[in-house]
């Protein structure tokens, strides 16, 4: 009998949740996905020594401040191993901006444009990267404008559907809703134990993904964060899936029939007119764990940010 993750893969694109080069040639993904706290883990394995230095370097040579030196060899640093990981899949590698200008039109378009020009000097070209943006009103409006300059987005940190069906009504190319996230919220509000069915982060991807058929809409949903193989043989047939690799290689060992969970039975219905602003924050504010997760997700890649920045700081 096949394995859980050969099965998977006749139907759903898998991708690798990590920033370590030799975790995706074990497990042999299509595409890859990297954040801020992916690459501060990443930047301590002893193996990308020579990128950090090379980020240093690259830095110093651009001169100018000490903070945008640092700006400037973070950005090189996130690059380097994006380009490192896109030697080793097919596909694409989603590379995330600062999480710290989730609430700002201009910098996240700026900041994306940047990280592009960046893979391009790299010899990566834009069609094997996704720029990763905050679900916040002003990450959906900068992913349309990036889009526009035929650049394609990853839109992250969905907790909500109002998030999700925005990301679709702006045309952005890619969503990662987190599942496991969404999970770990009501386990500790409700103190319930859920099944895979019952699941409310599973739930929540597959409420997305019926939309999004339904309507017409292009924009591929990844289900994403996952806490348990679960949750991932729950949503086979999803567009795609990133999974850790520690998940992975559960799921490459366990053996066992996979029915597939989600069908695409095609657009029957035409959308629903887009959605204002304003009814996407009141959407995002009439939903506690969204509104309290989106928040949590941001702190928490500006903290590891913050790490990653200091640790270069030292270097400079």
């Amino acid at each position: 009998m096949a394995s859980l993750i050969e099965q998977l893969k006749t139907m759903t694109t898998i991708v690798a949740d990590t920033g370590d080069v030799e975790a995706i040639k074990a497990v042999k993904p299509y595409d890859a996905t990297t954040n801020p706290s992916l690459v501060l883990k990443a930047s301590l394995l002893p193996q990308y020594a020579p990128l950090i230095e090379a980020a240093i370097a690259y830095a110093k040579a651009q001169g100018g401040s000490k903070e945008q030196q640092i700006d400037n060899a973070a950005d090189k640093l996130a690059v380097s191993i994006g380009a490192e990981i896109v030697k080793e899949v097919p596909g694409r590698i989603s590379t995330e901006v600062d999480a710290r200008l989730s609430f700002n039109v201009d910098a996240m378009v700026a900041k994306g444009r940047k990280l592009i020009q960046l893979y391009k000097d790299a010899g990566v070209d834009k069609s094997r990267v996704l720029i990763k943006l905050a679900a916040t009103w002003e990450g959906i409006k900068a992913g349309e404008i990036l889009e526009k300059d035929g650049i394609n987005c990853n839109l992250t940190l969905i907790f909500g559907f109002g998030q999700a069906r925005a990301c679709a009504e702006a045309g952005v190319f890619l969503i990662s809703p987190f599942v496991g996230r969404i999970l770990d919220w009501y386990k500790a509000k409700t103190g319930e134990t859920y099944t895979s069915e019952t699941d409310p982060g599973v739930l929540s991807v597959r409420k997305i993904y019926a939309f999004y058929k339904e309507h017409g809409f292009k924009t591929v949903v990844m289900g994403a964060s996952f806490r348990n193989i679960g949750e991932v043989t729950a949503l086979a047939g999803c567009d795609r899936l990133t999974i850790a690799p520690n998940l992975l290689q559960e799921l490459e060992a366990t053996q066992g029939d996979l029915p597939r969970m989600l069908v695409d039975g095609g657009a029957k219905t035409a959308a629903p007119a887009k959605m204002t602003e304003s009814e996407f924050r009141f959407a995002l504010n009439d939903d506690q764990m969204a509104t309290e997760k989106l928040s949590e997700g941001i702190r928490g890649f500006v903290v590891d940010q913050n790490k990653l920045e200091a640790a270069l700081s030292a270097k400079l």
